[in-house]
């Protein structure tokens, strides 16, 4: 499988990364057989960039990549930082989302400690003392009401920036960016500062265009790159126009559905797929350094993969019609 350099770090990922939330259970249960069999088949595909987060699983999905790589070389691997946990009795924990997650109380923390306190529990959970790629996991008013949003980005930008470059120096990291599914508050924090790598899922994709204004502009003058996640916003462009289909995590909305059978009309008649197409869309860009395909099933992976590997007409893009534009 091909690589891309992330930024100027040294770091090469292949074209497709695996993102990890699924296999710690994110909205169905999945068991340790059927975790580790997937990271199998991402690995036997070629796949060696894994991407996780103390968020997946309050630290399961962390425990079982680490399990997994343990006696492998020569692979990629990004964490992130920005939430730590507390332990509690069974039962007791807050609802994150993730079935079968470890029971915790979860908190925010930008600040140079949290940060540094993060990597701590990550290096334990992942049996690892150096990270690839660290990124500050949804920092903005995305994910905070403004006040906490506010207090966050005060803390990251007094401490948690300094505390990340020098991890960086000192080779604990070697890279690292912003996780995060919000162009503003991008823009904001690359006002005064440098990143090497922004993850963003859901909106560089065929049907949502909102970092392409701006955002990627300025990351080709910087040197930033790019992972996508989210390359199938949420469902709709691997389902197409069904009812229930999902839109940003969310049942997509009737002109959402109709610009949707549009797009997928066009690729029928191209003598394609609409997955097909939203698999290839983002690697004609530059910056792009690899589309993260995240799930707990094996033959899923297996047919994007093989989605991946035919060849696709670029010159198709232009007749996609978006449905956001920013």
């Amino acid at each position: 499988m091909k690589t891309r350099e992330i930024g100027k770090t040294g770091v090469h990922v292949t074209e497709i990364g695996f993102g990890t939330a699924p296999v710690a259970g994110l909205y169905r249960a999945v068991d340790e057989e059927s975790a580790q069999a997937v990271l199998q088949a991402a690995w036997d595909s070629g796949v060696r960039y894994f991407d996780t987060a103390p968020h997946y699983g309050a630290g399961l999905a962390e425990e079982r990549v680490g399990r997994f790589l343990k006696d492998k070389s020569g692979y990629v691997i990004s964490t992130k930082v920005g939430r730590l946990h507390i332990g509690v009795p069974e039962g007791k924990g807050g609802d994150y989302g993730f079935v079968g997650a470890h029971p915790v109380i979860q908190h925010c923390d930008y600040s140079g400690a949290g940060i540094e306190k993060s990597l701590e529990v990550s290096s334990k959970r992942l049996g690892m003392d150096r990270f690839d790629i660290v990124f500050v996991h949804d920092i903005g008013p995305y994910t905070h009401a403004p006040g906490d949003n506010e207090r966050h980005l005060r803390a990251f930008r007094e401490s948690g920036i300094r505390k990340l470059n020098d991890l960086k120096s000192a080779g604990v990291i070697k890279g690292w960016g912003l996780g995060v599914n919000e162009v503003p508050v991008i823009m904001d924090i690359m006002s005064d500062t440098h990143l090497d790598v922004i993850l963003m899922a859901g909106r560089y994709t065929l049907l949502d265009r909102g970092a392409e204004a701006e955002l990627l502009p300025l990351c080709r003058k910087r040197g930033t790159s790019f992972v996508i996640g989210g390359v199938f916003n949420s469902g709709i462009l691997a389902t197409g126009p069904v009812e229930g289909a999902t839109f940003d995590y969310m049942e997509a909305k009737p002109d959402v559905r109709a610009k949707v059978a549009a797009m997928e009309k066009i690729a029928k008649d191209a003598g394609t797929d609409l997955a097909s197409a939203a698999l290839h869309f983002p690697f004609q860009e530059p910056v792009v350094a690899s589309v993260l395909l995240g799930t707990a099933k094996a033959s899923s992976l297996q047919r994007n993969l093989v989605a991946l590997e035919k060849p696709f007409d670029a010159s198709l893009f232009p007749r996609f019609e978006p449905h956001v534009i920013r």
